[in-house]
């Protein structure tokens, strides 16, 4: 039997699974790690940590199976990041992370006003934001001169990744869609006036889908990784698409919902619907579109609670679980790290409303649940009044394993949510796209389904019986953000000069 390793490298840790020909998981690896947060707004990561920790991951993999015959690689990571290295591949500063860092807030501002917004969404498909890619660049030209004056080459943790084990030089379409505004989303291809207007001296990334063998293990790569020499690695792509490949939300109407550090929803369309505050990308496969957005703080919420009360998260759930619809009259904006969509707000702040000394550790994680099943609702109705058609919602990512937020996400939403029997996510994900790479290249007769690899094993279906309550409820939590708004905006300047 062969096999296929899959590794993602996330937010909060790096996930590898070895993955048999019919889907069965034999083997799992994690390395968790931490983001760089040195200034408010910024979040980097040191990219010797990718490759480190994938090399750690695939050589504890291999040894779990003596005698295991890896047939391909496939790779993925957090994203959209930008990583510039100089001709030798070296970085030239740590990766500016995805939409969670909002430092080019000037750069997306100016480059708006350069371009003219209905431009940048004809070419790119969306408005420039925390998560394009290309004011990151700008920022890193016109704010860190010599290191820009080094650097070469763009990457993303998944090229990074191909980089070092292939020696090729690619980007996915899908990831270059985020690099925007340099990346053509209708002719697929690198916008070349604008990549040469603000990233000249880069060297553009061949383009391929996430699917395509991007090259073979290197001779130095194998020997670093215990990984044979010659075997197949895929393109890649950014986690959240990979993590769609997981569930099988890659068909038209599809709506993926990956519970995390971050939240993130994927919905699959066959044309390019556009909204002003959400993400328009090239779909992971050809001949697809997506329509995308992202909570910048869920997981990461709940965590910042648990370490906040000193519970552990049984305990919490339970507390939470007790706490009933409506968390005992709290409301919670989940704004910790500012917004991504539906609100693309980098100065909003998280708030708290309704307490009272009678309100318990219990009362504030049902509100923060209750919170990002409002951030996921807000970013379901915008999707659709931009066009897409949601037929069918699929849930994956770590969050799944707590029944509480699924439940209280179907409620507030008023949608059911497929749970696969798999849940582990992008790297799972990129282990499919690997096998079937595989498959491709050998001439088998029928390729790897998803379908029988990782089969829906649960529904979670909404309570009727609250669906009053909590449209009442998202109605307040609209107009909460909108009264806070200008408050929260002059504290976040306040915080930024103490700590500027």
């Amino acid at each position: 039997m062969g096999y296929t390793l899959g590794v993602d490298i996330g937010t909060s840790s790096s996930k590898g699974v070895l993955v048999a020909s019919d889907g069965t998981i034999v083997a799992q690896a994690v390395r968790e790690h931490e983001v760089d947060r040195p200034r408010t707004g910024w979040v980097e990561m040191d990219a010797d940590i990718w490759w480190s920790e994938f090399s750690d991951i695939a050589r504890e993999l291999v040894a779990s199976l003596p005698g295991v015959v890896v047939d391909a690689v496939g790779v993925s990571g957090m994203g959209p990041c930008v990583l510039l290295a100089d001709d030798d591949d070296r970085p030239v500063r740590p990766a500016i992370l995805y939409g969670i860092d909002t430092r080019a807030s000037e750069q997306v501002a100016r480059m708006t006003r350069e371009l003219g917004e209905g431009a940048i969404t004809a070419v790119g498909g969306s408005v420039l934001s925390s998560q394009a890619g290309g004011p990151k660049i700008a920022w890193i030209a016109e704010s860190e001169p010599e290191r820009w004056s080094r650097a070469r080459r763009l990457f993303m943790p998944a090229s990074w990744l191909v980089r070092k084990l292939t020696g090729e030089y690619c980007l996915d379409h899908h990831s270059a869609s985020q690099v925007s505004p340099l990346y053509d989303i209708e002719a697929e291809r690198w916008h070349a006036e604008w990549w040469d207007r603000y990233a000249g001296s880069l060297e553009r990334p061949r383009l391929a889908w996430a699917g395509d063998v991007a090259g073979v293990i290197t001779a130095e790569a194998a020997a670093e990784t215990h990984l044979a020499p010659g075997i197949p690695v895929i393109t890649g792509t950014i986690d959240a698409w990979a993590e769609a490949a997981s569930v099988g939300a890659l068909e038209v109407g599809d709506l993926m919902v990956m519970y995390g550090t971050t939240m993130f929803l994927i919905a699959t369309t066959d044309e390019t619907h556009r909204s002003p505050s959400m993400w328009t990308t090239v779909g992971t496969v050809p001949g697809t579109r997506n329509l995308a957005g992202g909570l910048a703080t869920s997981g990461a919420l709940t965590a910042w609670l648990r370490n906040l009360t000193g519970a552990e998260y049984p305990q919490l759930l339970e507390e939470a679980a007790a706490s009933g619809p409506g968390a005992n009259g709290l409301l919670t904006l989940p704004y910790f790290a500012g917004e991504r969509t539906p609100i693309q707000d980098p100065q909003a702040r998280g708030v708290i409303a309704g307490l009272t000394l009678e309100h318990t550790r219990g009362d504030l994680y049902r509100a923060a649940l209750e919170a990002t099943a409002f951030g996921v609702r807000h970013n379901i109705e915008t999707m659709r009044e931009a066009g897409a058609a949601l037929q069918r919602i699929v849930a994956v990512g770590g969050g799944t394993q707590g029944r509480l937020w699924l439940q209280t996400v179907s409620d507030v939403c008023g949608l059911p949510q497929e749970v696969p029997s798999a849940t582990i996510g992008a790297s799972y994900g990129s282990a499919f796209l690997a096998a079937r790479a595989f498959a491709r290249a050998a001439g088998e007769d029928g390729l790897p389904s998803i379908t029988d690899w990782n089969p829906p094993t649960e529904v979670i279906t909404p309570n009727p019986a609250l669906k009053d309550f909590y449209d009442g409820l998202f109605e307040l939590y609209l107009r909460f953000y909108g009264d806070s708004k200008s408050v929260v905006h002059e504290l976040a300047a306040l915080h930024r000069g103490a700590h500027s």
